[in-house]
């Protein structure tokens, strides 16, 4: 079966890309820049991971997005919440809070129904994204119950009945690595920090989650020091 990859160059998506190619046939993989602190580096390391497969790559830009949320990973005069290794799995003290301050408007709904208009054009019969597990708990467009929603949305929106399958979904950060190193993925070029710098800070939730999962694993790759 074909497929359109959602590519943002993080963990998950990255780890569904080597999955899909192994499943699937990749028709395109789709990366959206909606002024996002980290999009030229997220658009890097999705173009890297692509050109790695040799599969084609778009990027969406989307800068209404930008325009209508307020939340910190676009808005620079709002401070990106940075978490300790043990405040990761603090739910109601935490990590609700920090994922009401990172959360942009009907994201994930977008992006797949952006995919979903590719998808049916190319005669692909899934949409590939990136979830998972343990931030399915704080990000509710992360859950088996959104997607088992969009696909019946889906099934009347597009001719083909287009599917969103996430290979990850079930699976905590530290089983998505595993399930990477087994695949072969290079994680060198990964790009999973909320900012845009040279490196990837190590401090925000993102970062936090892939260094504990990564370590776990037995693997290294570069942080700021700073």
């Amino acid at each position: 079966m074909k497929s359109i990859l959602l590519l943002s160059g993080g963990l998950d998506s990255a780890v569904c890309l080597a999955q899909s190619v192994k499943e699937t046939e990749v028709a395109l993989c789709l990366t959206f820049d909606y002024g996002q602190r980290a999009a030229a580096q997220e658009i890097k390391a999705a173009r890297s991971l692509a050109a790695h497969y040799r599969l084609e790559h778009r990027v969406i830009h989307l800068p209404f997005l930008a325009e209508i949320t307020k939340t910190s990973l676009v808005n620079r005069e709002e401070e990106v919440p940075n978490l300790t290794r043990k405040q990761l799995d603090d739910r109601e003290g935490t990590t609700l809070a920090t994922a009401a301050k990172v959360w942009v408007p009907n994201r994930n709904g977008l992006f797949i129904n952006i995919a979903a208009g590719f998808g049916e054009s190319l005669d692909c019969g899934l949409i590939i994204t990136g979830y998972n597990k343990e931030e399915a708990s704080t990000f509710p467009d992360n859950s088996p119950d959104f997607v088992e929603a969009v696909n019946q949305s889906l099934s009347f929106s597009t001719q083909n009945k287009i599917k969103v399958l996430s290979y990850t979904q079930d699976l905590d950060k530290i089983e998505i690595v595993r399930l990477g190193r087994q695949l072969g993925l290079p994680f060198h070029l990964l790009w999973s920090c909320y900012h845009g710098n040279a490196e990837m800070c190590g401090t925000c939730e993102s970062c936090q989650r892939l260094a504990r999962a990564l370590e776990v694993n037995g693997i290294e790759i570069p942080f700021s020091t700073k």
